[in-house]
């Protein structure tokens, strides 16, 4: 079982490897930039992830097929959304919690590298209900 010591760390590493990559190219790239430039840094971390992770739909007892695509999914428990936009917005966040859900992932990390300072302003960490359940 996953506990959330556990996903603390693994946020906090994740974190890190973003502020590397932001240290490194900065801000105003494309998405697909800084992608590449996470699967290389947590490739060197050695932190397990699957990229563009093509995310099941059920729906009432079907699995539909989906063009939906999770940009990183990290250790099987963490999704990872990112963006390179001036502001973050709802839909942004709607669409981070329906990946969550459908991954039953407990815990969502969403890093925007169009920014200044990316550990204050870039990145936000959202929960579900999923994590309430889980052991400290």
């Amino acid at each position: 079982m996953i506990r959330k010591k556990y996903l603390a760390d693994l946020i906090y590493h994740v974190n890190g490897a973003a502020i590397e990559v932001h240290k490194n190219i900065g801000p105003g790239l494309l998405e697909s930039i800084y992608h590449k430039c996470m699967i290389k840094e947590l490739s060197l971390r050695h932190i397990s992830f699957k990229s563009e992770l093509i995310i099941p739909i059920e729906y009432k007892g079907l699995e539909l097929e989906s063009d939906l695509r999770c940009d990183l999914f990290i250790e099987d428990c963490l999704v990872l959304e990112l963006k390179s936009v001036n502001q973050i917005i709802p839909i942004h966040i709607a669409k981070l919690m329906s990946y969550m859900k459908l991954l039953n992932s407990p815990i969502g990390l969403m890093i925007n590298f169009n920014v200044t300072n990316i550990y204050h302003e870039g990145q936000k960490t959202y929960v579900n209900e999923l994590y309430r359940w889980l052991e400290d």
